[in-house]
């Protein structure tokens, strides 16, 4: 009996998981990662000269923040953002909220 009675229901979340597709989402993943970080380097450009008493960098890298996902056109995407550590002391702390990509965002 070849046939079979058994149906396929389409994804309720509207979003393919064919190859192709699979392929543009990691795309879309590593474009905006490269964008971070561009703009990382920018920020950690402009404060290489500040250095703390003992001479350490007063800004420095500090790992990623959690995974996350950033709905696309394509479909979810997972990011994952450096995360920027200020040893300096003071009020004036500089953090790193990335444009392409701020805090909450989600679409």
């Amino acid at each position: 009996m070849p046939e079979t009675t058994i149906t396929q229901l389409p994804d309720p979340s509207g979003f393919s998981t064919d190859p192709f597709t699979d392929i543009l989402r990691d795309g879309a993943r590593k474009l905006i990662e490269q964008a971070i970080h561009a703009e990382l380097s920018t920020l950690m450009a402009a404060f290489s000269g500040d250095r703390l008493d003992d001479g350490r960098a007063r800004l420095v890298r500090h790992g990623h923040l959690p995974e996350r996902e950033v709905m696309t056109g394509i479909g979810p995407v997972s990011v994952k953002v450096p995360r920027v550590r200020d040893r300096g002391a003071g009020e004036d702390k500089i953090t790193f909220t990335p444009s392409i990509l701020p805090r909450y965002l989600r679409k």
